[in-house]
């Protein structure tokens, strides 16, 4: 099934990526910057933005609500969507190296 996420962005890639795990905004903004080796750094309009797109799609999940922070986690749609995103970017690659060969 195609879905309007894909291909999806490299925020919200990251951003359901960082959802594997239950965190709030400032917490997602941490981790992407932490995996991204600090190459990605998302501000509070652009996490939010995405949040509420993502939950509106069914692709996350509030969880709670804490002390004025609200936490997310990625649903089982949200992880087949993210599984599928992984596979297209896979074909990229893969085309790619084909293509180039192994320059680096």
């Amino acid at each position: 099934m195609k879905h309007t996420f894909i291909p999806m962005s490299e925020t919200a890639y990251y951003i359901l990526l960082s959802l594997v795990e239950e965190r709030h905004g400032y917490g997602i903004m941490q981790y992407v910057n932490e995996i991204t080796n600090e190459r990605l750094k998302l501000g509070a309009g652009t996490i939010y933005g995405t949040l509420g797109k993502l939950e509106k799609a069914g692709l996350i999940s509030m969880t709670k609500e804490e002390e004025k922070r609200k936490y997310y986690q990625i649903t089982e749609e949200g992880t087949s969507v993210l599984r599928e995103e992984l596979s297209r970017i896979r074909e990229l690659y893969k085309a790619g190296k084909e293509v180039l060969g192994n320059e680096k």
